[in-house]
């Protein structure tokens, strides 16, 4: 009997871990993973979407600092830690941001920020909208460690969030694209014929479409937002899968092992699904590492197109087409950072699937 040293598993893993470039990327998208799941624990601004907004100080570069006062919520909405974890904070808190207060005995004035050495207003506040009448814990500096958008939101904290779309319509379309082009490529490749004939001629159409324009149509159909993104891009993408699974499957199912078990009565099911498909899985793995980047790009494409994540919900594609006129304003990085956020979460899913071809590439 093999030692599990010396099992194909085992093997495949060594030579992955020999890859440096696709050690990296795999740790890279574990990090994103772990932003994605805790994004509003991680966010200055862990408001639902992160859409607090501050016109007055819309723009501005990274590393911009400013005095912000907190106005306290009057209505005090009861969530529980996981509802805070997946929504965010929906208290919603006015922050202001100011250059200057004072303070006296029963009011708190303050002086909004203002570019440009305009005039600012003043605002005047009693002291017991704070709690204890203490106002050192509501008026603090905070740091844009990314700079604002064009809304004077905090471009970080947007990012971060943006992350859940981008990743996880990766895994949710790769999903609904295995159990589709497994099943369907399984079916034609093992029953072969008229059967077979039906399913090409059916991946072929599907195949012959434009996948912007097919996810599009779906979209208009299913509605507006991300969950019909990620079901529609998830339906797209089947086709290749399917291919690869039938091509595998023809020519598996003439090995002696599944002649073996057509002979020991094994019903058709149990000898696609416990024989033959675990034997085959390596392509579809490389396959899935593809469709990942491939989605997070079209996801991307439809909501710079207006059709994806529908505002206030933080998107990356959406944070460039918001932002793409301000690179011949001199703030290109508005535009810049969420495009080289897709550009290196996509990057990392290529060279994992590269680093996985080689691995189980079982000629080497």
């Amino acid at each position: 009997m093999k030692s599990n040293q010396n099992s194909l598993t085992a093997l495949a893993l060594q030579k992955f871990k020999k890859n440096l470039t696709g050690v990296f990327s795999f740790w890279f998208v574990i990090i994103c993973g772990f932003v994605a799941v805790f994004a509003y624990l991680l966010a200055s601004d862990s408001s639902s979407n992160a859409n607090q907004m501050h016109l007055e100080i819309h723009s501005k570069k990274p590393g911009f600092e400013v005095l912000m006062l907190t106005i306290p919520s009057k209505n005090v909405i009861s969530q529980s830690f996981l509802n805070k974890v997946l929504f965010g904070n929906k208290n919603q808190q006015t922050e202001i941001p100011i250059s200057k207060y004072e303070l006296s005995n029963e009011t708190l004035t303050v002086h909004t920020y203002v570019d440009n050495n305009l005039e600012s207003l003043t605002k005047t506040y009693p002291l017991s909208t704070f709690k204890n009448n203490d106002v050192s814990n509501y008026i603090t500096t905070k740091k844009f460690y990314l700079g604002t958008d064009k809304y004077g939101r905090d471009l970080l904290s947007r990012m971060l969030i943006g992350t859940r779309i981008s990743f996880f319509i990766g895994f949710i379309a790769v999903f609904i694209s295995l159990i589709i082009g497994i099943s369907i490529g399984a079916i034609a490749g093992y029953f072969g014929g008229k059967v077979d004939a039906f399913i090409m001629w059916l991946i072929n159409i599907t195949w012959s479409i434009p996948t912007l324009l097919l996810v599009i149509a779906i979209t208009l159909a299913l509605g507006k937002g991300y969950w019909q993104v990620f079901i529609a891009v998830g339906l797209t993408m089947w086709v290749e899968v399917a291919r690869v699974v039938r091509g595998q499957v023809m020519s598996t199912k003439e090995m002696q092992y599944v002649e073996a078990a057509k002979s020991l009565g094994f019903s058709n099911f149990r000898i696609i699904f416990n024989h033959i498909l675990p034997n085959i899985m390596a392509p579809v793995i490389v396959i899935s590492a593809a469709n990942f980047a491939g989605a997070i790009l079209i996801e991307s494409g439809l909501s710079f197109l207006g059709i994806g994540a529908q505002p206030p919900t933080p998107s990356w594609g959406a944070m460039i087409k918001d932002h793409y006129s301000y690179i011949i304003l001199g703030k290109a990085y508005l535009a810049i950072i969420p495009g080289f956020a897709i550009m290196s979460l996509v990057m990392a899913f290529m060279l994992i699937g590269n680093a996985l071809r080689d691995a189980l590439d079982v000629k080497n």
